[in-house]
């Protein structure tokens, strides 16, 4: 289940309360008259079933709430009640499978701004990728991938091209070109100063290096192993299972890919740059297109769900 609370002006007093008392799935609905300062007008609060949850907050959308008031969403971890279970019963679909935009907007734009906290992360990660590359340690390699906050702006920039949104997909594509950009740059500077510092040489990146030469060595295993992740990634997101991008993140070379492509650039060597760039290119492209596939089937499916959902439910039949 979902909890709203809505801050509703004086004259949408009647049109809301009518929608949500006239919605499947909704429940435990409170109005509280004149109860908010700023903005001013009604708090309401309700229940709603997370199948149901999309189509209630869009018709909220449409009576200008945003605008003039305002919609607060969270997620309801246990609720014993009776009229909460008839509401996710008559609700079409499961909530696992539930299809919420307004959510996967909302945590894509957080993940896919362009922050200093997101440029300390990626280059942070990105020097850390680069001494697993040069020590060809794998842990090391692992570990810069789970620390890398790069696909927060691959997910935001699937949303945005499914639901055919300039601007959030402007802002996505310049948190990965700006921040590749930025923490690739630092981390040359930071292989020349490990080199200075005898802690890097230009013998061991050139050795064989058998635990991380995939870096640089990319194959057709590399679009598919980053296709997987995609799917993966965008369905943990529109599913609220977050706790499962740790497995995504360790499952691509991104991250590695620029690090070895960063210190591979500073050594001027551009064989592995190049390799490392194609594997970055590859890692990228795969997320994308899985990414925005996952949304289009999603979404299908789900107006599919729902469609049936309403033709099932009609008035004196909900039992």
């Amino acid at each position: 289940m979902l909890h709203l609370r809505l801050i509703v002006p004086a004259d949408l007093r009647e049109p809301v309360r009518d929608l949500l008392d006239g919605s499947v799935g909704v429940t435990h609905l409170i109005t509280l008259p004149d109860a908010a300062v700023r903005p001013a007008g009604d708090v309401v609060l309700c229940d709603v079933a997370r199948e149901a949850a999309d189509e209630v907050l869009g018709a909220l959308r449409a009576t200008g709430i945003t605008e003039r008031g305002a919609i607060g969403v969270e997620q309801v971890e246990l609720t014993l009640s009776a009229a909460a279970d008839e509401a996710e019963r008559l609700a079409p679909g499961e909530g696992a499978d539930a299809l919420v935009w307004e959510e996967v907007s909302e945590i894509t734009h957080e993940e896919s701004t362009l922050t200093g906290v997101y440029l300390a992360f990626l280059a942070v990660a990105t020097m850390l990728a680069a001494c697993g590359a040069v020590l060809d340690s794998a842990i090391l390699v692992v570990g810069a991938m789970a620390v890398g906050p790069e696909f927060g702006p691959l997910a935001g920039l699937c949303v945005a091209l499914v639901q055919r949104r300039a601007r959030p997909a402007l802002r996505s594509l310049m948190a990965l070109v700006v921040g590749f950009a930025v923490a690739m740059a630092l981390t040359a500077g930071f292989t020349l100063l490990m080199d200075a510092l005898g802690l890097f040489s230009h013998e061991a990146f050139e050795a064989a290096r058998p635990n991380t030469s995939f870096i640089w060595k990319p194959d057709a295993t590399s679009f598919v192993v980053a296709f997987l992740a995609g799917i993966a990634g965008l369905l943990s997101l529109t599913s609220a299972k977050a706790g499962m991008l740790v497995g995504v993140a360790i499952s691509v070379t991104t991250v590695p890919a620029a690090a070895n492509a960063a210190v591979a650039l500073a050594y001027d060597d551009l064989g592995q740059f190049w390799g490392s760039s194609t594997q970055l290119a590859l890692n990228t492209a795969g997320i994308l297109l899985a990414g925005m596939l996952t949304l289009t089937l999603q979404r299908g499916a789900w107006w599919l769900t729902r469609r049936r959902g309403r033709a099932a439910v009609r008035p004196g039949t909900s039992g």
